[in-house]
């Protein structure tokens, strides 16, 4: 018989690890087969050596959840229980320093932790993966940490304007009322890591652009953290053009998920293009990404997969 003991956990804390009813605390329970108590600001695991290890740091690991997040979701004692059972290392939360004191943006998966350790050691990263998996709220973060920390002088978040199926001139408004519903992922994203007035007094500045993909043309962007999403409805050309724009001191993130593509049928994606073009170059890194990273709701998971188990679309 082993014991473990996780100090200093205050009540709201505990509150969050053990869950509503306690719900999570059952689960570490019946997936380690440990008996796990609370008292005063101590938690007290005991079982066989090994399982007491484990749920060991699946707590320390949950404790620094909630004590960045105030909770913890049922999809993240799933996630870290399956890591667990299929002889992973459950990962330590690092925390992606952004400019709202109370928002910490942590990855959540052992493949979104590759991907934002790709990006801190790259100047070009590629990410490719399903709905839901971070791809660009991620890179959103990081851009916004490098921003915090003054590695960087501007953020520019582009997306391509590719019709899924309506046309743009149908949409009411000028070109600009057209395109934003375009930009509206990355404004969202960047709301949750920045106030209003200072995202409003950086887009005045130019620090951040929230930009399509044809206005990238020409420019060369220096001491820039440049973020292409959707990228799997650019051509090869388009492609071309957009990672060419990289200046001295910059870093590009480009991210999409091959399996929604919304160009014509008969033209190749850039972002596929680029992928089996650009592999092996120093400097260069890919991160593939799968439903086991996905983040959203845990229905989300089943919706993808079955889709992927269903027939394709044709490209």
């Amino acid at each position: 018989m082993s014991e473990a003991t996780i100090s200093k956990v205050d009540p709201p804390t505990l509150l969050a690890m053990f869950g509503p009813g306690d719900q999570h605390l059952r689960a570490i329970r019946n997936a380690l087969g440990v008996s796990i108590t609370a008292r005063d600001d101590q938690i007290l695991i005991r079982g066989e050596a090994a399982p007491v290890a484990k749920a060991a740091d699946v707590l320390e690991q949950f404790k620094a959840l909630a004590q960045r997040h105030g909770e913890i979701s049922t999809e993240d004692v799933q996630r870290t229980l399956a890591t667990l059972t299929n002889g992973g290392a459950v990962r330590k939360a690092v925390a992606i320093d952004v400019f709202a004191a109370t928002r910490k943006i942590v990855p959540r998966t052992m493949g979104q932790e590759r991907y934002v350790d790709a990006i801190r050691a790259h100047d070009v990263v590629f990410c490719s993966g399903p709905a839901g998996t971070g791809k660009t709220y991620l890179a959103v973060a990081m851009a916004v940490s490098a921003l915090k920390q003054e590695l960087i002088r501007k953020i520019v978040l582009v997306r391509p304007a590719v019709e899924a199926g309506e046309s743009l001139g149908y949409l009411p408004g000028d070109l600009e009322a057209k395109i934003n519903p375009y930009l509206r992922p990355l404004k969202d994203a960047l709301r949750e890591m920045m106030d209003h007035d200072q995202i409003k007094r950086y887009g005045e500045q130019d620090v951040i652009e929230v930009v399509p993909l044809a206005y990238m043309r020409g420019r060369t962007l220096n001491e820039a953290f440049i973020i292409l999403d959707e990228a799997q409805n650019t051509s090869v050309a388009q492609m071309k053009m957009f990672l060419t724009r990289m200046g001295h001191g910059s870093k590009i993130v480009v991210s999409g998920d091959i399996t929604q593509i919304d160009l014509p049928s008969h033209q190749r994606s850039g972002l596929i293009d680029a992928v089996e073009r650009l592999r092996g170059i120093q400097g260069i890194a890919q991160i593939q990404l799968s439903d086991a990273d996905i983040v959203r709701h845990r229905l989300v998971q089943d919706i993808v997969r079955a889709y992927d188990d269903g027939p394709k679309r044709r490209r």
